[in-house]
């Protein structure tokens, strides 16, 4: 405080004028650039109970750790010592209440099992026994996946010198996004997958559901693979709509402007006559990928 006599005329203050702080972009860590840069330090995968068997392979619950939750999931694993060469099985969109663990993998991971492949596949956060956890853009399944393959080391059965990937439909799209980042997967298999370009699934079907999801999961009009509860900051579900409806973002968040990083080759099944309902993959997309792909120079 400066008390000023009577006798002195104070000297007038400069007029400060305020100037806006830029909020840091709250999505980017969600973007391709972002997911590249981010750690995925996996843990330990442990085996539960042995659910079937046969003379080819055994079935058994798993779960592991990812960002602080426990996820779970199911390993097929063949008959022998091992160690074995693994498939990373990523099942597509199956609405929560009537999904079990293997769900959408399964039939494809016994194929494979049969054949001396060790298949896992993830539940992914808030699916089968999974702890919840936030998702936006599809990016914490994708987390999920990718600390998966960070705890292959504790599995003895496991050769992490040759790991695979086999993404359907969603899981496709999970594929997709992991192909742009550093993995050890040294193949990829697209079974009739989402698009890589995250602009198509939400003009089929709408960004994330904001609040329940059980609820989002009887709409059409909302996609509830994403996990956005109502108790985030309004500040967190402002950046995520602003993002999902901004197409420079968008082309930050999705795998198709990013195939330079594809390492491995990659084929991509689909059924001409996919997409004739709303919850399927129309087969343009796969088209768009194959296209992008190869003007990328990729196999």
């Amino acid at each position: 405080v400066t008390i000023i006599p009577a006798t002195q005329t104070p000297t007038p203050l400069p007029t400060l004028t305020p100037t806006a702080t830029p909020l840091p972009y709250l999505m980017y860590p969600y973007t391709i650039a972002g997911l590249r840069e981010k750690d995925f330090p996996g843990g330990e995968i442990l085996i539960g109970a042995r659910v079937a068997f046969n003379d080819q392979f055994s079935t058994y619950l798993i779960s592991y750790p990812s960002e602080g939750l426990t996820i779970t999931g199911v390993l097929n694993l063949p008959a022998g010592q091992g160690p074995f060469p693994v498939i990373v099985m990523n099942h597509g969109f199956f609405p929560r209440g009537e999904y079990s663990s293997g769900d959408g993998s399964q039939h494809a991971a016994e194929y494979l099992a049969q054949r001396g492949y060790l298949t896992i596949s993830s539940d992914y956060r808030t699916w089968g026994g999974s702890d919840f956890g936030v998702s936006y853009f599809h990016t914490g399944l994708v987390t999920d996946v990718m600390n998966l393959l960070a705890s292959l080391h504790s599995l003895p059965q496991a050769d992490t010198s040759r790991i695979g990937m086999w993404g359907h439909s969603m899981g496709g799209g999970i594929t997709t996004k992991i192909l742009t980042l550093e993995s050890p997967v040294r193949a990829a298999v697209l079974y009739a997958p989402n698009s890589a370009d995250d602009a198509d699934l939400i003009a089929r079907w709408g960004y994330g559901c904001i609040g329940d999801i059980a609820a989002g999961e009887l709409l059409n009009t909302c996609n509830s693979a994403d996990v956005i509860p109502e108790t985030l900051p309004a500040e967190v579900i402002a950046a995520y709509k602003e993002t999902a409806q901004s197409p420079e973002r968008m082309r930050e968040v999705a795998p198709y402007y990013h195939l330079d990083w594809v390492q491995v080759p990659v084929q991509i099944h689909i059924g001409s006559a996919d997409g004739d309902y709303i919850g399927s993959t129309p087969p343009e997309w796969s088209y768009k990928l194959n296209q992008g792909l190869l003007d990328a120079g990729k196999d």
